[in-house]
């Protein structure tokens, strides 16, 4: 029987044979994947703001929905 690991691409199978980091790199990594989620949540919203009301319409959103989206924080999903 041929396992995931054996039919996965090479550099998934190799992932998936190596230890787990140390804390303090998982840490850091989870840190580094908040922070660019956050920084494109920002940047979509500031460009949502920016559209026009035929924009988006192309797009299948309402001026409202629009606005209600590009003035969330951040943080906010």
């Amino acid at each position: 029987m041929t396992s995931y690991q054996d039919t996965a691409e090479p550099h998934l199978a190799y992932l998936m044979r190596r230890t787990a980091l140390p804390m303090p790199a998982q840490f850091a990594i989870s840190f580094a994947v908040l922070v660019t989620k956050w920084s494109v949540r920002r940047r979509s919203r500031q460009h949502l703001a920016q559209l026009s009301a035929h924009q988006l319409k192309d797009i299948g959103i309402t001026t409202h929905d629009a606005y209600v989206e590009s003035t969330l924080p951040f943080w906010r999903s």
